[in-house]
Formats: structure tokens, sequence, C-alpha cells
């Protein structure tokens, strides 16, 4: 399979990385010193423990010059999203598929609308990764997952070729016939730990430790569970307590891809994480008030501190 991958940071680089080991055809889009480092040496991935995973890799800095390709896989900052899908449509054929292994929910929604419905594969990764130097991903952890669908529940060679390949490479990766579900599952946990660390300048451990900080978050959370059953997502009624029982198993530091932008002084995917759910919340007429507040309270960093 002749695979692209547009963005090569932390997740793109890593499940880029797994896809070329398992044999497919990989090109890297990359810039910056990450680019001249991919270029010169490669890229790997290094481990808590030290050890280096290294490969060659194709890597460039210009869209237009892919071939088409048979998957592109998208993990660029969710608001590059839009100008990226639409620069990929000149590179894709009537066949190429599109794989988004981004944030949230409304990334699919402009990927089905820019290539089409049957186009597009709904994707969730689990890895904690960042670009630890240029040419290298550091990867936190040993949790490595990855889950993919398609949309109307059927199962397609593509995606089953896909998990396989995934799978061969030791990732633990499952095929789901509802993975609009799976999606929303990670959006609605993500936004209670994005929008709260970011409005406190906290890890998990003291918000959860708060009883008022912990029931803002329930709230976050059981404000997106809403608004997911309301746009017919098969959501239990308790998720939002079952997250609560996962975020009371992270670890005491953690915090979210969210607050390091913040804490950087970058832009911040508030518009399509929280901010989404308030969007979302609009077109069903569901009440987000909670979601409401924080994405109004956070709204003066959304593009960064300069």
């Amino acid at each position: 399979m002749k695979i692209a991958i547009i963005g090569s940071g932390g997740v793109g680089g890593f499940y880029g990385f797994k896809l070329q080991e398992a044999g497919h055809d990989v090109t890297f889009v990359a810039r910056g010193a990450h680019l001249k480092a991919m270029l010169e040496t490669g890229l790997h991935i290094e481990r808590d423990s030290g050890e280096l995973s290294s490969i060659k890799v194709k890597v460039t800095d210009d869209i237009k010059s892919l071939e088409q390709p048979d998957l592109i896989i998208i993990a660029v900052k969710l608001w590059d999203l839009e100008s990226i899908a639409q620069e990929l449509k000149a590179i894709a054929g009537p066949n190429t598929a599109v794989l988004s292994l981004q944030n949230g929910v409304i990334k699919d929604l402009v990927l089905r609308r820019v290539f089409g419905e049957e186009a597009v594969i709904g994707g969730v990764g689990y890895v904690a990764t960042t670009i630890g130097r240029p040419g290298v991903i550091r990867q936190t952890g040993a949790l490595q997952r990855v889950t993919l669908g398609e949309y109307d529940g059927k199962r397609r060679e593509r995606t089953e070729t896909l998990v396989k390949s995934f799978a061969d490479t030791g990732i633990d990766a499952l095929l789901s016939d509802d993975i609009q579900r799976v999606l929303w599952e990670k959006y609605v946990f993500l936004v209670g730990l994005s929008s709260m660390t970011c409005l406190t300048h906290l890890t998990i451990g003291p918000i959860r430790e708060s009883e008022g900080s912990r029931g803002v978050l329930r709230s976050v959370i059981a404000e997106g569970v809403q608004v997911g059953r309301a746009h017919g997502v098969k959501l239990p009624e308790d998720y939002a307590d079952q997250c609560m029982k996962l975020v009371d198993n992270l670890p005491y530091t953690m915090t979210s891809s969210m607050f390091h932008d913040l804490e950087k002084g970058n832009r911040i995917e508030l518009p399509w994480l929280g901010g989404g759910v308030v969007s979302l919340a609009k077109d069903v007429n569901v009440a987000v008030p909670v979601n409401t507040l924080i994405a109004n309270a956070l709204s003066p960093y959304v593009n960064g501190r300069g």
C-alpha cells in the first residue's frame, strides 16, 4: 500500500514508522529541523528505556510532489486541517482512502465533506509521543493502540489490511463496527482533560482530588455525552461516571497536549475540542453551560500569545 503521512510529529511519525516497518511504501511530509534531520539520518523512536529504533525514510515538505497514494494519514494540528484537506485533493485519486489520527470528531466531518463519505476511514490512536528532538519521536510508556473502522460499519479490505499491519508491529490494533462511538468515547474524555488542565493550569491529580474541580470535570464530560447521544451516538447514559473511573487511574502528573501548547504560548485546539462540543450542541439544541463557560474563558488563548 502506498501511504502518505501528512504531519510527521509524535502521532504521524510514530504510526507512519510502524506502517513502513510493516512493509508499506510510506512517504512522510514534514518541515523545518524535523524534515532536515529525517532527510539526513532517518526517523527514530526513542523509548523510556533508552532503546532506539531507526529507519531510513522518504520525506518531503511538498504535498504536491506526492504520487497518488492509496492512503493518506493526516496528523497535523486541527487548525491546519481545512487548508491541508483542500491541498490534498490535488493528489487524491478516486480510490484514495483518508484517515485522520487527530483529536476529536469534527476532523472527520471536515474530511467527509471534502473527500466524500466513502473515502474516509474513522480512526483513534492511543500513544504518548512527542518530537523529542529533530528526527526523533519520543515515546512515553508502553501504551500503543489504534482502533479503525468504516463509518458504515462494513468490513473492507483497506481497514483489515491496516489493522493487520499495525498488529504485526506490536501495536494493539482493533477493527470496530461502530467507529463513531469509539471516536466520541475518546472525544468527551479528552475534552474534560484538556479543558480542565488548561483552565486550572494543573495536572489531573489535584483536579480530581478537589471536590469542586472534580465536579466541574464530570460536568464537562457529561455535557459532551449528552451532545453525542443527541447526535445519535450510542454512548451509555452513565459514560461520564465511567470516565471518572478512568480519571482516577491516570498518572497524577498527566496533563494534555492542549495544556502543553497553552504553556508554550502556542495556538490551542480549543475550537475543535471544548469549543467543538459547544458548536455541536447548537446543532441538536442541547444546553452545555459548563463547556460554554470554559470555552469562553480560554478563548483569549486560541491564537497563542505570539
